[in-house]
């Protein structure tokens, strides 16, 4: 076995291989940009080295200074994680030449499936269904027009060395095909040196359904199940589970054995992914095949137990499978969230900046996981699971220079709805601060009701959320528990502020029983009842509610017991209440006394400012181009300018008809959130 690894790749993927090799006694060595120097995989590795400037192209997917890392260090092996250099065969022929094993798939099988088109002919040639599609090389915006009006609309605009949603765009129309094939283009020379461009058949209301292989260099290979992973944005998956709660056995077993027969075709070893597409009457259609590792692993490991970087450093020290297909047993249930550092709000938008708290759910092992080792340290064994797979930490920084992923947050448990239950409950534990993020989406999620029947495709963040995300209001029955909840919280603070010592005489704060709780414009007036145990809320219809817990004022997670049910609760003061965050919503209750709440009902709501006639930054980004000039007249959805942040060009465009008055920015100049852009007559 290997002595020492190097990790070519950075963030969670990092300190995931490290947590394997730990385990298995191998040394490891980490590679950090300038921007990464403090960079949790840094500080989890034997070793690090330097290799350069924040940008990718100047830094991790330099082959020269990886292989210089490679060479100080006297690694013998490299794990490359995913995306980077992971589906590079030149990275893979330079490992081949110093003699260092490359812990992936064969050069030819990289090159015969990382490449989109030549998967798709090498799928045709083995009788594997493929989405219609046009599969030569395409030249400019006017030759990719030509293709999708013959292949016919909606297309999608890929590149041919892509990956991870980059380079990915739907076009519906001529105008969208030519601003697809452009930004794809850009897209793809930026981040993977490649900019080939093809263009297939869009499929409406398909399902996204992925086969883990996993092969070896003796001629075994096996499939380890499918992923479900539907839930997407902008190409980019969201929501993952494991297995699918569409396929059946049959179904299952045909894409399974179409996977692995096509891996053998070209030779491949170490694990890989299958991807197809599902219709309705589970057809599946082949779209391309992965040649690394996923970043929605994890899934498959929590109901196989198997861990597939191990198995990959095993296979790729030429040891033979130790399983067969008859071995793969499918248990439980698993679901991943994958948290971004996008703000939701802003129709996800990357957000950047220093995370000011940082306090994921403590992991859990259980099931299947446990046949590997525990996850964490300090886990214990019950009936549920929960995983962090992260690469950052409470007062690290989130780089524009990246993917915009904090963490992917899995869950375990015997069945589906036990397995949503706890990633609920996970989601509302999980503390971040400091920065945009996507925590308040994804639990919403969690709650929608074509998440929870299974019954969702590719489409359902763009058709259940046409407008983005603007919150939850959460159900009557629901918010009437927060508001017991509210009302417990407040009267313990009040209890410790009559025991504020040095107080004027005759001052004495007592605490009354009656008090009015007000959120997202519901008022509930409730009497409390408490003891030593708790508080029992009355609410005027004759209803009431139990609330237990430990929580104490300063404490920004509540996790209550409301009617014998558990509540998790992220808490912060505001005058007169708490700011609360709880199932993707986040409001400001307010608990007062029925004199307050009086008063406050003639209060006048503040009217926040008119910016209609601006044009403001999103997300902190780079100008690309401005496609205005001082003047013009603009149509509603004409294409204003275009902001580059975290790898992925944001085209802003123009809400209403209207005449440009001035442009305060241009082309390369870095902006700041809210920065205004242009304005408009």
């Amino acid at each position: 076995m290997f002595d020492k690894i190097l990790i070519a790749n950075r963030g969670e993927i990092a300190c995931r291989v490290i947590k394997s090799a730990r385990k298995m006694g191998i040394k490891t060595v980490a590679i950090y940009s300038d921007a990464d120097r403090n960079a949790l995989h840094v500080k989890m590795a034997d070793e690090a080295v330097h290799i350069g400037p924040p940008p990718a192209n100047q830094s991790y997917i330099v082959i020269d200074k990886v292989m210089d890392a490679i060479r100080q260090t006297g690694a013998q092996a490299v794990h490359p994680g995913y995306g980077f250099l992971s589906e590079n065969s030149k990275f893979a022929e330079a490992l081949e030449a110093e003699g260092v094993a490359f812990v992936g798939p064969p050069k030819g099988a990289i090159e015969a499936m990382g490449d989109k088109i030549t998967s798709k002919k090498i799928a045709q040639d083995a009788n594997v269904s493929t989405v219609p599609g046009y599969m030569g090389l395409i030249e400019d915006a006017d030759e990719a027009v030509k293709i999708s009006n013959e292949i016919g609309y909606p297309v999608m605009i890929k590149a041919s060395a892509g990956g991870g949603g980059k380079g990915m765009r739907i076009a519906w129309n001529d105008q969208e095909a030519r601003e697809g094939f452009q930004s794809s283009k850009n897209e793809a020379a930026n981040s993977f040196g490649d900019d080939r461009i093809f263009i297939e058949k869009f499929v409406t209301q398909p399902r996204h359904i992925e086969i883990q292989v996993l092969c070896d260099s003796h001629g075994n290979g096996i499939y380890l199940g499918e992923r479900e992973c539907s839930i997407q944005r902008r190409n980019q998956k969201v929501v993952e589970e494991a297995p699918s709660p569409f396929l059946d056995e049959e179904t299952r077993k045909a894409m399974g054995e179409q996977a692995v027969a096509l891996a053998k075709a070209v030779g491949y070893s170490s694990a890989g992914t299958v991807e197809f597409i599902v219709d309705g009457e589970k057809n599946f259609y082949f779209l391309e095949m992965n040649t690394r590792l996923q970043v929605e692993h994890p899934v498959t490991e929590l109901i196989t137990g198997v861990d597939l970087v191990e198995q990959m450093i095993r296979v790729a020290n030429g040891e033979p499978l130790t399983m067969t297909q008859d071995d793969v047993k499918l248990t439980g249930w698993a679901i991943e969230n994958r948290v971004y550092a996008e703000d939701p709000y802003r129709n996800f938008l990357p957000s950047i900046g220093r995370l000011t708290r940082y306090r994921p759910p403590a992991e859990v092992a259980a099931g299947p996981m446990l046949a590997n080792g525990k996850w964490a340290d300090d886990a214990t064994e019950g009936t549920t699971a929960v995983r962090n797979d992260t690469g950052v930490y409470e007062g690290g920084e989130i780089s524009m220079y990246y993917d915009p992923m904090i963490a992917k947050l899995c869950t375990w448990a015997p069945t589906r709805d036990e397995a949503i239950e706890a990633m609920r409950i996970a989601l509302d534990s999980f503390e971040l601060e400091g920065i945009g993020h996507n925590l308040p989406f994804v639990s919403a999620v969690m709650d929608h009701p074509i998440f929870i029947s299974g019954d969702m495709t590719t489409a359902f963040i763009a058709e259940e959320y046409p407008d983005g995300f603007e919150g939850v209001t959460l159900p009557e029955g629901d918010l009437q528990r927060v508001a017991a909840a509210a009302a417990a919280m407040h009267r313990v603070a009040e209890i410790r502020r009559t025991r504020v010592s040095g107080r004027m005489d005759n001052h004495e704060r007592r605490v009354g029983s009656d008090w009015c709780v007000t959120a997202q414009g519901e008022s509930f007036e409730v009497k409390i009842d408490a003891d030593a145990d708790g508080s029992t809320i009355r609410f005027i219809d004759g209803s009431s509610m139990r609330v237990t817990s430990d929580w104490t004022p300063g404490d920004q997670l509540a996790t209550l017991m409301v009617d014998g049910e558990p509540l998790v609760l992220k808490t912060g003061k505001v005058p007169g209440g708490f700011r609360i965050r709880t199932r993707g919503a986040d409001m400001d209750v307010h608990v007062r006394t029925p004199r307050q709440a009086q008063l406050a009902s003639l209060m006048p709501e503040k009217i926040a400012p008119d910016t209609s006639k601006m044009l403001l930054c999103p997300m902190p980004g780079l100008v690309v181009k401005v496609d205005v000039e001082v003047g013009d007249e603009v149509q509603e959805g004409q294409a204003l300018c275009t902001i580059e942040a975290m790898k992925m060009e944001n085209i802003l465009r123009a809400e209403k008809k209207g005449k440009v008055s001035k442009i305060n920015a241009g082309a390369g100049d870095s902006l700041a959130v809210d920065e205004v852009i242009m304005e408009f007559e």
